[in-house]
């Protein structure tokens, strides 16, 4: 992997996991010396994350992390729904017993790492986001397009920033949804998934803005 592509991914895992927050100045100088890549590489990238609309170029004031809004949330919230709704679909009639195991094996990890946070441990709380993440990628990786899974995937880390930014964690109610999308997913029961997972994401995007702290 090259110096940039490892600065890209760097950069933007830091905004999608809330280290770099939504209007902060993105000065080339500071970021060269963060991230160890030259200033015609940022320049690149910040342009390929403006490109995704995490970063917003300023003109000829540069480069800042894309704002938040709880109106831009309910978007991202109704888009993920629809896209995964679908992969949902084409996964569960395509699925064969790898990715039966592979289903399986990021819900144990998922729900172990629930357990944690329920017992009040926040030291893990972007591990659990990445088996989060892991989960529900597992659960469209059958759906046999790549296009829709990408899509999905940038939608997603969106909606995964808001979550970080707000530290929104519903508990057992989460959980327990995450257990009927993989008990669904092994029945092969898209219909009962796709109300399942309308139910957590729509319990999801009211948590975080239960939280007031976003505007």
């Amino acid at each position: 992997m090259s110096v940039g592509e490892k600065a890209y991914r760097r950069i933007r895992t830091d905004i999608v996991f809330g280290r770099l927050l939504p209007g902060k100045k993105l000065k080339l100088d500071a970021l060269k010396s963060d991230y160890g890549a030259g200033i015609s590489t940022l320049r690149e990238i910040l342009s390929r994350l403006a490109s995704e609309r995490l970063v917003v170029a300023e003109g000829q004031k540069g480069f800042e992390v894309a704002p938040v809004s709880a109106s831009n949330l309910q978007e991202i919230a109704t888009l993920r729904q629809l896209l995964e709704s679908r992969a949902l679909e084409q996964s569960f009639r395509s699925g064969d017993m790898e990715w039966e195991s592979r289903l399986v094996a990021a819900h144990h990890r998922l729900a172990r790492m629930e357990e944690r946070m329920a017992q009040g441990d926040r030291s893990c709380v972007e591990q659990w986001k990445q088996y989060d993440w892991q989960f529900h990628q597992a659960l469209i990786s059958a759906c046999g397009s790549r296009m829709l899974i990408e899509t999905h995937a940038a939608v997603f880390d969106k909606y995964l920033r808001y979550q970080m930014l707000a530290l929104s964690y519903r508990g057992d109610i989460a959980a327990h949804e995450h257990t009927l999308l993989k008990e669904s997913a092994m029945a092969r029961d898209a219909r009962g998934a796709a109300e399942v997972l309308s139910r957590h994401v729509s319990g999801g995007l009211e948590h975080a803005l239960a939280t007031g702290t976003l505007r």
